[in-house]
């Protein structure tokens, strides 16, 4: 190892062992993330000051329900996501592998799209605003985001590039050069700094007056720190395009930043139109 290199922390991947059973981190770190997060839907749900007419939309009878098909697409979506967008030969060859999830292998962009499709179907059954449900989901998603980096980071998953910076690490498995902790960054980008974004339009600024602009603002935020830290990982499958330095991760942002400007611009437009003012009067940080 390079004697610049900040020593990588030894940590068993297993957090528990009953006999054969065992818990990993990555598993618990799922759970921490869908717990947290049912417990922050709720709490948005239940808080009528944050939505128009100082009414929720949205029945505080429906959280426990939501969150088992927020979970259902998050792991459906995600496994299928990553066969898909990353290793649909192994895979496809393969098939039985698809459901070893406790290997490891979830893609956050599949599981976006499952979460979308779950949501969809939920609103659809029980005649809800589509808008304001993936408001509050996806207010809540960075704290799975920042838990599942994180658990990347015990795993020694997701490293980043040969790197001479201070805080470059060597991971167990990418031999003796230091490298960029990208997972970290992610955790801090994609979890914590957003989280803290979609806080703040919450709270101050009164966005879930404004269908769709929360949600919108999670698209672009995400969108836009994952193709940043994309410059610092390796890129372990292969470009898409040969010769174009665009890599999956990169690629697969683009049409979420997109989607996500448009869903803003929408929710300004239809909240001016409806006199909807952008912010709260009394919104204030709990």
């Amino acid at each position: 190892m390079s004697p610049l290199a900040i020593p990588y922390p030894d940590i068993d991947p297993v957090a528990i062992s009953l006999g054969p059973l065992s818990v990993k981190w990555y598993g618990l770190a799922y759970m921490a993330g869908l717990l947290i997060g049912w417990w922050y839907v709720k709490r948005l749900i239940t808080t009528d000051r944050l939505w128009r007419n100082n009414t929720s939309p949205l029945p505080a009878t429906m959280i426990d329900d939501l969150l088992l098909v927020v979970t259902l697409g998050v792991v459906v979506g995600g496994r299928l996501g990553h066969v898909l967008f990353y290793e649909p030969t192994y895979y496809l060859s393969r098939p039985l592998e698809i459901l070893k999830i406790w290997q490891g292998g979830m893609a956050f962009h599949g599981g976006a799209i499952g979460v979308t499709l779950a949501m969809w179907l939920f609103s659809r059954r029980r005649h809800i605003s589509m808008h304001s449900l993936a408001d509050v989901v996806t207010a809540a998603v960075p704290v799975g985001l920042f838990f599942g980096r994180t658990a990347n980071f015990i795993n020694s998953e997701v490293v980043g590039t040969v790197s001479n910076v201070p805080w470059a690490m060597a991971f167990p498995g990418y031999g003796p050069e230091p490298r960029h902790p990208a997972m970290l960054y992610e955790a801090f980008l994609e979890g914590a700094a957003l989280f803290a974004i979609l806080y703040w339009l919450i709270w101050k600024r009164g966005s879930l007056r404004m269908p769709g602009m929360t949600v919108g603002a999670f698209l672009a935020g995400y969108g836009l720190f994952r193709m940043f830290v994309e410059l610092f990982k390796i890129e372990e499958y292969g470009l898409p395009f040969e010769g174009v330095p665009i890599t999956r991760g990169m690629l697969y942002s683009i049409p979420m930043v997109l989607l996500g400007a448009y869903l803003m611009w929408r929710a300004k437009v239809v909240a001016a139109r409806e006199g909807e003012p952008e912010k709260a009067a009394d919104a204030k940080s709990p």
